[in-house]
């Protein structure tokens, strides 16, 4: 069957003149019917799923099937805070939200009539300018031996961050992780090198670190007298610029060669740095206790210059800085030796001797004649003051005779002891009966 278009046109001679544009003009009032909202859209403005900190975010919201004006839309924005409008045409400018921390939200919109419903979501990444990245990784490591490497963000928190690790010297496909260490290990003697790339957003920064793989090594930590923390301005360069000149200092008072002294200035406050005596580059072969023994003997030499305040450079005109060795580390320290235990036992017995020789002299101090007699005469006394009177001429007696009772049990206990002759007593006129005096005395 052929189609074929119709074609009209007003005839030259119609003389018409209202037409009928007004017959298919819509009127007010002559709304269609209500329908369920349906194809609810939610999207930011710039039709990305990406927003910065603290920067304004708008939102937009429609609807592709429903009647808007009486349809209720609900906006949550994921990070505690929704809005409600009465009707989806009052949001066709959009909507304004600042978020105030870095992350990925959950923003939902919902649209309503009594008809039905329909929703829609999106997830924006919030996130915030990287301004420098540092790699931690060991300046010496073990062969074989696992190590982490960990880079540092600053700010902390800057959102969706990839990482991108190169390990080592060889051109393999680098490894992509989204968590900021990751562990390895070295299978090979020599330097290497670690390189780690940081993306978040459109920024991408790097760090490198240099590496010394050995089969053993030697380290200490350094300390310095006060006054270097007065000039620390907390930067790398000046810690690098500090690591040449406290390895010269070392050179020079303990004479070990330049290629196997090591220096590294930690950050923070007080200022610490790590020595590393690294082995010969021409060991012995097959026999690896020779490496051992030789970096036991440069470490003593290296701790005798450090203990004796060999180890001094010149900071600057006036300012003279020693180095010493501080007994600290990462892990605790942990002393097995036999002497620091058998001192330990030697204290320990001396505590339980002089304890029980505390007991004995308090359990058998009754039998001590001294002691006893001391201890009656004592209590005779305080229980006389207790029962005597006010009057000071009536306590007289009393006391009289409790003296002569005390002077009889001194000559009972004198003549009870063996081999010790009595001493000779004779009465004073003066005395009351039944004490005397020493022959000595009289007149």
């Amino acid at each position: 069957m052929d189609s074929r278009r119709l074609i009209y046109r007003k005839v030259v001679s119609n003389n018409c003149t209202a037409g009928v544009i007004a017959e298919y003009t819509s009127r007010a009032g002559s709304a269609g019917p209500v329908q369920a909202p349906r194809g609810l859209h939610l999207v930011t403005r710039e039709g990305t799923l990406t927003a910065t900190l603290a920067a304004n975010v708008t939102f937009l919201v429609f609807l592709e099937e429903g009647d808007g004006s009486s349809t209720s839309v609900t906006l949550d924005f994921g990070d505690g805070h929704a809005l409600t409008y009465s009707n989806v045409s009052s949001v066709d400018g959009g909507v304004r939200h600042v978020y105030k921390a870095v992350g990925i939200y959950r923003v939902a919109a919902s649209a309503r009539n009594h008809l039905g419903s329909d929703a829609a979501v999106l997830y924006l990444h919030v996130t915030c300018q990287l301004d420098y990245i540092h790699l931690v990784a060991p300046f010496v490591a073990v062969r074989n031996k696992e190590v982490n490497l960990t880079a540092v963000l600053w700010p902390g928190q800057v959102g969706t961050v990839t990482y991108i690790w190169w390990i080592g010297n060889s051109s393999e496909q680098p490894i992509i992780t989204l968590e900021g260490s990751v562990a390895c290990t070295f299978p090979q003697e020599g330097v290497t090198t670690v390189t780690v790339q940081v993306s978040a957003g459109s920024t991408i920064l790097q760090d490198r670190k240099t590496i010394s793989v050995h089969e053993v090594f030697r380290s200490h930590l350094l300390a310095f007298s006060a006054n270097l923390d007065d000039h620390n301005p907390e930067v790398a360069e000046w810690r690098l610029d500090l690591s040449r000149v406290i390895r010269t200092s070392l050179i020079q008072a303990t004479a070990v060669e330049e290629e196997q002294l090591l220096v590294a200035v930690l950050p923070g406050l007080p200022t610490t740095a790590e020595v590393f005596l690294l082995p010969d580059h021409k060991p012995t072969e097959g026999k690896p206790e020779s490496s051992t023994a030789q970096l036991d003997q440069l470490s003593e030499a290296l701790l005798t210059a450090l203990n004796q305040n060999l180890v001094q450079f010149t900071l600057r005109p006036g300012v003279q800085v020693t180095v010493y060795s501080a007994h600290l580390s990462a892990a605790p320290q942990v002393d097995t030796s036999e002497n620091h235990s058998s001192s330990a036992m030697l204290m320990l017995l001396s505590v339980v001797v002089v304890g029980l020789a505390v007991f004995v002299v308090y359990k058998f101090k009754r039998k001590i004649p001294g002691l006893n007699v001391y201890a009656q005469m004592q209590n005779e006394k305080e229980q006389e003051m207790i029962q005597s009177p006010e009057s000071p001429t009536d306590s007289t007696p009393d006391s009289q005779r409790g003296l002569v009772a005390s002077s009889e049990i001194l000559d009972t206990e004198f003549n009870s002891r063996p081999n010790v002759a009595p001493p000779r007593f004779q009465r004073h006129p003066l005395l009351p009966r039944g004490l005397a005096e020493p022959a000595s005395v009289r007149s």
